[in-house]
């Protein structure tokens, strides 16, 4: 499951182009970019590690050793368990700033830990992770960070040695029986080197020595870096099935959000149904039945009866209307989400502003189509019912985030009323939560008290979920603004502006 950016909630994000990590320079040049960082990192990764395998070695060793008296034994091992896990990730840390790729870290967190010493105790010695990295920190890093530095060294060391030998080799003392490994060299194979100086032949053949590991000095520094890595990522980093398992929750979670989020809002409905227009029909079958027993005794009577019976009706029919929102309409399912979303703010009982920042031709999940409509729809009944706004901007448009494999839909619902809104169990805002949260999104609410309130709605998709754009051209204007409010509508009593937190 993916997670959004960190947006700001009372400033939606507009959707940006995505940053080209491309490098254009030639691959040579950019293993020489790296050289200094990867030189710093070996030259500091055998003191470190060295350092590492005496702490921990001394500790383990102690540790075990002391074992007969339980207490000391178990705390000289617990402390080899944890000076190992910081040294492992301070590697991990090394390793990232060196230009590696991140290596995901454990989650440390066992959820098998009970309360008490025992159960702390229990989490630290039963975790495989402590383990692994006590391995690695006591002998395994030792051996690759010795091996890496002595090649680092003795390669640095034959480049800067080769490159600048026919400059100091003039303050050599010049022995009674000298040696000349490059001339002696040149001869033994045949290359015809005449008559010419030895000590000149040397210096030629330094210099060509240490051009040649000058110039291999990049690959063997990114190799013997991405050694380390390879082995901090087997022992270090977090186990697939870890990985599987927080997955396993977050959907689980997620599932059982989405079917609470379904139950509230059903029995919100089931509930407003009862208390509004069943009380209604009642009331009107009451009145028809009294207007019918007064029809020919008093003509009068039963008219005015019927003239109540007639409101009842009216006002039956404008809260059904009122409750239809938490159905998706039809329009939703023949003209999308934009078309549906800008049709409910036109019959709004307070001015809505609609903009709609969705590129033409977008096809989104219906799924995901219709759990936006009921957010907006409840978002726009919430400011109604609650915020005394004068003026509602509903907004929605797409991200696309290619690195995480996906997009979002977002959607800002915001008033212009008194604030204060909070988030209270059965209700509004927490049965948006429990929808956001059963689609894998996240949901943001600022409403300071004297407003403005803003929902900030960030709905995951991925790409392939959706089918390919369509190349029917919208029908919904992407940006108009829809501000008529529906004939029908009923003016919403405006809430008193006080410091009091409103439900929603």
């Amino acid at each position: 499951m993916t997670t959004p950016p960190t947006t700001s909630p009372s400033t939606p994000v507009a959707p940006a182009a995505p940053a080209s990590s491309h490098d254009d320079r030639p691959l040579y040049l950019r293993l020489w970019a790296g050289v200094p960082r990867e030189l710093g990192y070996l030259f500091i990764a055998f003191p470190l590690a060295t350092v590492a395998f005496g702490i921990t070695l001394t500790l383990f060793n102690a540790g075990i050793g002391t074992l007969i008296t339980f207490f000391i034994g178990v705390i000289l091992l617990i402390a080899g368990l944890y000076v190992s896990r910081g040294f492992g990730t301070l590697e991990l840390t090394l390793l990232r700033w060196v230009g590696r790729p991140e290596v995901t870290a454990p989650d440390w967190q066992d959820p098998r830990a009970r309360s008490g010493f025992f159960g702390w105790l229990r989490a630290v010695l039963g975790n495989g992770h402590y383990w692994l990295y006590l391995l690695w920190a006591g002998l395994i890093d030792f051996i690759v960070a010795t091996v890496s530095w002595s090649i680092m060294v003795t390669w640095v060391a034959t480049a800067l040695g080769g490159v600048t030998y026919w400059f100091w080799q003039i303050f050599l003392p010049n022995p009674s029986n000298p040696v000349y490994p490059a001339h002696w060299l040149l001869v033994h194979i045949g290359f015809p080197v005449g008559n010419a100086d030895p000590r000149t032949v040397d210096a030629i053949g330094y210099l060509v020595a240490g051009i040649i590991f000058l110039a291999t000095l990049p690959f063997v520094t990114r190799g013997l870096v991405s050694l380390h890595w390879l082995v901090a990522k087997g022992m270090l980093g977090a186990f697939r099935s870890e990985a599987l398992t927080r997955e396993v929750a977050s959907l689980s979670s997620s599932r059982t959000a989405a079917v609470a989020a379904e139950g509230t809002a059903l029995r919100r409905l089931e509930r407003d149904i009862h208390d509004g227009p069943q009380q209604r029909l009642v009331r009107l079958q009451m009145d028809l039945a009294a207007a019918e027993r007064q029809l020919d005794a008093d003509p009068t009577a039963a008219r005015t009866l019927l003239s109540e019976a007639m409101q009842q009706s009216k006002d039956a029919l404008d809260e059904l209307r009122a409750l239809s929102r938490g159905f998706a309409p039809p329009l939703l399912l023949d003209r999308g989400l934009v078309a549906a979303l800008d049709s409910m703010a036109a019959r709004s009982s307070i001015p809505v502003k609609f903009v709609a920042e969705v590129p033409e031709g977008t096809v989104l999940p219906a799924e995901l189509e219709r759990n936006a409509y009921f957010l907006a729809a409840e978002a726009v009944t919430n400011a109604e019912k609650h915020s005394g706004a004068k003026n509602v901007t509903m907004r929605v448009w797409v991200r696309h985030e290619p690195d995480a494999g996906g997009s979002w839909l977002d959607l800002t619902v915001s008033d212009d009323g008194v604030g204060g809104a909070t988030a209270i169990a059965g209700h509004g805002i927490a049965g948006l939560e429990e929808r956001v949260h059963g689609l894998g999104g996240t949901l943001t609410v600022t409403s300071p008290v004297g407003g403005p309130t803003v929902v900030l709605a960030q709905l995951p998709f991925s790409s392939s979920e959706a089918p390919a754009p369509s190349t029917k051209p919208s029908t919904t204007p992407s940006t108009k603004p829809s501000t008529t409010p529906s004939p029908t509508a009923r003016k919403t009593a405006a809430s008193p502006k006080n410091s009091k937190p409103r439900p929603s």
